[in-house]
């Protein structure tokens, strides 16, 4: 590829580097210059444009762009038409944005013309969101460099993809104690129940129980019998031990507790469980707020 001031008789074909005005037109970086293109140019005075010159080997920055955006995209998205050299990723679904690291650092250290940009990992995005791009620094880029970047991007593909929300089952025990008022035990319904829609689950069940081992693992065992996929357990009083109600409750039914506490504010006192099949969620009363929480994420 040849960058620099190309007289105008000789820059029929050429791509323009910078936006020019031309007479009472404006000819836009990027142009590839035609043959009236370069008559303007000369009937408006000017001797020479800064301008590109694609070699043999060479592939235009669109064509670049799309190819190796095709190359990294894997389930759940889809590609924009390239223009100015950029091609988008865009969800074609509701989920949660899958990378991976090591392979779009190692595409992106291939050559300085090929950058691969992203979203943050797990960010929840709806149909039509942008979830990478691509875009090619220069008007052209070699052919070599294209096809090193597709071999890098399919070696570890794919690199950018959505997984989708599953239509999952979700039931809500919420234990109880006199200090707790009805108003914030509805409000957690409520949010709850938002939460679990918004990503395409279905609430079947909210249970109210006392605030002991006991009857936590009869609501759970209850859970379980209907098949629930993921058992959210908001305690009236958070978890603060691996032998407090609601881990203890876990056990009594067979299950293993998996996790306690995680390092996420708000959201530390976390519990992961699992029962069987079924997943067991010790979410903290902060929870309870609809704000961004550590719960979401791991929901």
């Amino acid at each position: 590829m040849k960058f620099g001031d190309i007289p105008v008789g000789q820059a029929t074909g050429a791509i323009l580097a910078h936006s020019l005005r031309v007479g009472d037109e404006t000819f836009k970086k990027g142009r590839t210059l035609s043959d009236s293109d370069v008559s303007a140019l000369v009937a408006a005075g000017f001797q020479s444009v800064m301008g590109v010159q694609l070699e043999s080997g060479d592939i235009d920055e669109n064509t670049a762009a799309a190819r190796i955006a095709a190359s990294v995209a894997g389930e759940s998205v889809t590609l924009t038409t390239a223009r100015t050299g950029r091609c988008n990723i865009t969800a074609t679904e509701r989920g949660v944005v899958v990378l991976d690291p090591e392979g779009i650092d190692s595409l992106n250290l291939i050559d300085e013309s090929v950058t691969l940009s992203t979203i943050a990992p797990f960010t929840a995005v709806e149909a039509g969101d942008m979830v990478a791009t691509v875009k090619i620094i220069t008007f052209g880029v070699a052919e070599a460099v294209i096809a090193q970047c597709e071999t890098a991007a399919q070696a570890s593909a794919p690199l950018v993809r959505v997984a989708s929300y599953g239509p999952k089952k979700i039931g809500l025990i919420q234990t109880i104690l006199p200090v707790l008022r009805q108003k914030v035990i509805d409000k957690a319904t409520s949010v709850t129940r938002a939460r679990v829609a918004a990503l395409g689950g279905s609430l079947i069940d909210d249970i109210h129980c006392g605030h002991k081992a006991e009857d936590v693992a009869a609501s759970l065992k209850k859970l379980q019998s209907a098949e629930c996929d993921i058992a959210l357990v908001l305690g009236a009083s958070a978890i603060a031990d691996r032998r407090d109600v609601i881990p203890a409750a876990v056990e009594q039914c067979g299950g293993t507790v998996e996790h306690l506490g995680m390092p996420v504010d708000p959201g530390n006192l976390m519990m992961l469980a699992t029962m069987g099949k079924m997943h067991v969620l010790g979410i903290p009363g902060s929870a309870r707020s609809p704000r961004l929480h550590g719960f979401d994420w791991v929901l």
